[in-house]
């Protein structure tokens, strides 16, 4: 690039920076593509069944190219409510599963700074979600919501901290205040860092449901802090949100034992309170899997962009 001799050093930087991110944004966003049509491929389905396309670049922007903004290098993903029973980073692990029952799912996300397509390092990340029959450890008491396929009922009085829309009622795992522990199980829940390149993969089983909620996995990201051998601690959360499955994939999974003797009303992504109906960006999750044996397991993808500047530990 010839300079004009009327440039300023101001505005030869600018020009610096804005190829440097024109550049990351393009190779991020052929990365992205390449990914979605693997999976697509390998699922056997038209991207768009659980792919949702390349990645969580910006609605409108042309695959392959730079949009020569640092905004349009990757969008945050969308945060939604932590839900009443979370439990603190207490199992630094990577397998969740312990014994519960559930068709074998390996879920993989990078963590990544939605402002330069950085991965995040050393980032924890902690993963909460029912069991096949809509339970969570911790909250056994609490049942699964409908007095049936799991037993027990819904916790009582009105939610709060709804982020748009209608809440879902009753059952546990959607808004609300934080809920205090009535056991000590703590199945699939844990807690990992990501790797140089901003990655984590965790070892669980494909999530039932309860009444009121789609089936889904809460996630938190925390930065800053310091790993211990009693768990992480300090820094703050930049990220509190959830995963979220296609209906295709779920009513796979509700042929399979033990979903099929899960006898709670379910309800559908498209009829979720909590889910943004914005696909990736949202935290809808590629997978993988064979579609005429979905109980042999499932691979789950995404990639999370976060502001690792940002401190989002509201409930």
């Amino acid at each position: 690039m010839t300079e004009s001799p009327q440039q300023t050093a101001a505005e030869r930087e600018l020009t610096r920076r804005r190829v440097v991110v024109a550049g990351g944004a393009t190779a991020v966003t052929a990365t992205a593509v390449a990914l979605g049509a693997g999976l697509a491929s390998a699922q056997g389905a038209p991207e768009g069944k659980g792919a949702q396309g390349p990645g969580n670049l910006p609605s409108g922007t042309p695959s392959g190219t730079p949009s020569g903004t640092p905004e349009a290098c990757y969008v945050l993903t969308t945060e939604t409510t932590e839900g009443p029973y979370y439990i603190d980073a207490d199992k630094l692990r990577q397998d969740v599963t312990e014994d519960e029952e559930g068709i074998p799912l390996t879920l993989r996300l990078k963590v990544i700074d939605a402002e330069n397509c950085r991965p995040v390092r050393n980032a924890a990340v902690d993963i909460w979600h029912c069991t096949a029959l809509g339970i969570y450890s911790g909250y056994e008491a609490m049942g699964n919501g409908d007095g049936g396929g799991g037993g027990g009922t819904p916790p009582s009085g009105e939610p709060t901290d709804v982020p748009t829309g209608p809440p879902p009622t009753g059952g546990p795992g959607g808004p609300g205040g934080h809920q205090e522990p009535t056991d000590d199980e703590r199945y699939l829940r844990g807690t990992w860092k990501t790797d140089r390149q901003g990655y984590v993969t965790f070892r669980t089983v494909f999530p039932g449901w309860y009444r009121g909620r789609c089936v889904h996995i809460h996630v938190k990201v925390h930065v800053d802090g310091t790993w211990t051998d009693a768990g992480y601690e300090g820094g703050h959360t930049c990220h509190t949100g959830q995963l979220f499955f296609d209906e295709e994939s779920v009513l796979l999974s509700a042929e399979v034992a033990p979903y099929s003797t899960n006898t709670a009303p379910r309800t559908t992504l498209d009829e979720d309170g909590i889910y943004p109906d914005n696909g990736a960006e949202g935290g809808l999750l590629r997978l993988r899997y064979k579609k005429r044996d979905i109980g042999r397991g499932v691979h789950a993808e995404l990639t999370m962009g976060v502001a690792p500047d940002e401190t989002h530990d509201s409930n």
